[in-house]
C-alpha cells in the first residue's frame, strides 16, 4: 500500500478564509487591488493556514483553498470553452443571503446569481482544452513553505459532469458521453503537472455521487431525459480513468452531501451505492462524509476491499459543538464492526470554507476541531 494511503488522521481540504483575505479579494473585485498585492496576501494567509495544520499535527496539509472562490473553481479557471461568468466574493455571499443554517439548501441555477462554470449548469461554447493549470500553481507554493506532504483536492469529472447543460450544447458535444471524454482528458494533464510538481496525493471530490440517492436529484436526471444509473455507471468509469497509469499518486475520493454556510444539499444513505463505489472506483482512500444520519450507519463499509481505506468524516465543520475523544473513538468501534480497525482513518466531514462565504463556525473551533481529529487518531493507532 501507498504511504500516504495510510495516514490515520486528514484533512478534506478547504479552510475559513482569514478576514483579511476577504476584504483584499472584495477589493480585487472591485478594482481597487492589484492581481500581485492579492496574490501578496493569499500567500501570507496561506503560511499561515499551513502552520496552523501542522501545529495541530496533521499527517497532510493543504494550502486551505485560499487561492479558490468556491472548491469547484480551479477546473473551470483551468479550461477553455465554458462561458463561465466573472464569480466573484459578492456573488457567493449573494447566494447564501438571508440563509438559514443547518438546513436543505436548494443550489439557484438561474438570473443574476450565475457562478463559475461548475458552480451552476451552464452550456459550453467550444471543445473543453487546459489553458493553465490552476491545481499545479497551487501546489508549487504550497510544497516550498512545509515540509510535510501536500494534498490537492480536484473536482471529479460527475460533478462536472452534472452542472453541464448538455441540452444546450449539442453543437458542440453529441450529449454526456462525449463531454466527459473531454472532461478526463484535461483532469489527466492537470493530474500530470502536478505529478510534475511533486505531488503525490490527490483528492477528487465528488459531491456529485450523492445525488444517486437523493430523491430531488434523481427527479431532476429524470426531467432533464437522463438515466441515473447509466449516469452513475458513466462516472465510476471517468474517475477510474482519470487516475489511471498515476501509480506513485495516492488518490483519494471525498463524498458529502453539500456544505455551504453551514448547510447542506442533499440527503440519502451509502447503501444503494456503496458496494459499487468502493468495489469499482480504484481510489485509495475513500473520505465519506458521517456526520449526521442522513449519511446512515456504517454497514455499507462491509464492501471496502482489502488494501483500501474509509477515512471517516466524523466531525462536523457546520457547528460550533466540539466532538469529544470518547464519542469520536465509540463511532470508529462501531465502524470497525463492519471494516477492519487497520483500514480505517478519521477526518472532519468536509471543508470549513467550501467557497470562500465559510460555514459558522470561529477559528478557534476549527483549530479544535482539526486537533481532535488528530487526538482521536492517536489515540486510537498510535
Amino acid at each position: 500500500m501507498k504511504e500516504l494511503a495510510t495516514v490515520r488522521n486528514d484533512v478534506v481540504g478547504s479552510l475559513l478564509r482569514p478576514a483579511q483575505l476577504k476584504a483584499a479579494r472584495q477589493q480585487f473585485d472591485e478594482g481597487a487591488l492589484s492581481l500581485e498585492r492579492l496574490r501578496q496576501i493569499e500567500d501570507q494567509g496561506i503560511r499561515d493556514a499551513v502552520k496552523l495544520q501542522e501545529e495541530v499535527g496533521l499527517a497532510v496539509v493543504t494550502d486551505g483553498e485560499y487561492r479558490r472562490l468556491n472548491f469547484q473553481d480551479s477546473f473551470g479557471e483551468s479550461v477553455t470553452g465554458y462561458d463561465a461568468g466573472k464569480p466573484s466574493l459578492k456573488l457567493y455571499e449573494q447566494r447564501v443571503e438571508g440563509s438559514s443554517p443547518l438546513r436543505r439548501w436548494e443550489i439557484p441555477d438561474q438570473g443574476e446569481q450565475k457562478g463559475t462554470a461548475v458552480a451552476q449548469r451552464r452550456p459550453v461554447l467550444a471543445k473543453l482544452g487546459l489553458a493553465r493549470n490552476v491545481p499545479a500553481e497551487e501546489f508549487r507554493f504550497l510544497k516550498q513553505i512545509t515540509g510535510k506532504p501536500g494534498k490537492v483536492a480536484l473536482i471529479g469529472p460527475d460533478r462536472i459532469a452534472q452542472r453541464f447543460d448538455w441540452q444546450n450544447s449539442t453543437g458542440v458535444y453529441s450529449g454526456l458521453d462525449e463531454f466527459v471524454d473531454d472532461v478526463v482528458k484535461v483532469e489527466r494533464q492537470i493530474i500530470g503537472g502536478l505529478v510534475d510538481a511533486g505531488c503525490r496525493y490527490v483528492q477528487i471530490d465528488a459531491p456529485g455521487y450523492t445525488a444517486y440517492v437523493d430523491p430531488p436529484s434523481l427527479a431532476a436526471m429524470r426531467a432533464r431525459g437522463e438515466d441515473p444509473q447509466a449516469n452513475f455507471s458513466r462516472s465510476l468509469k471517468a474517475d477510474n480513468a482519470v487516475l489511471a497509469g498515476f501509480d506513485a499518486v495516492t488518490f483519494g475520493i471525498h463524498l458529502c452531501r453539500g456544505n455551504q454556510r453551514s448547510m447542506w444539499h442533499r440527503e440519502g444513505t451509502y447503501d444503494e451505492i456503496a458496494e459499487r463505489l468502493l468495489n469499482e472506483l480504484q481510489h485509495d482512500r475513500f473520505l465519506f462524509e458521517y456526520d449526521t444520519p442522513r449519511a446512515g450507519g456504517f454497514e455499507p463499509l462491509r464492501f471496502l476491499p482489502k488494501g483500501k481505506v474509509i477515512v471517516l468524516g466524523l466531525v462536523s465543520t457546520k457547528v460550533a459543538e466540539l466532538e469529544t475523544v470518547d464519542e469520536l473513538r465509540r463511532r470508529i468501534d462501531g465502524a470497525a464492526k463492519y471494516a477492519p480497525l487497520e483500514q480505517i482513518a478519521i477526518s472532519p466531514q468536509c471543508g470549513f470554507s467550501s467557497d470562500v462565504v465559510g460555514n459558522l463556525i470561529s477559528d478557534d473551533d476549527q483549530k479544535r476541531k482539526l486537533a481532535v481529529v488528530v487526538e482521536t487518531a492517536r489515540q486510537v493507532w498510535g
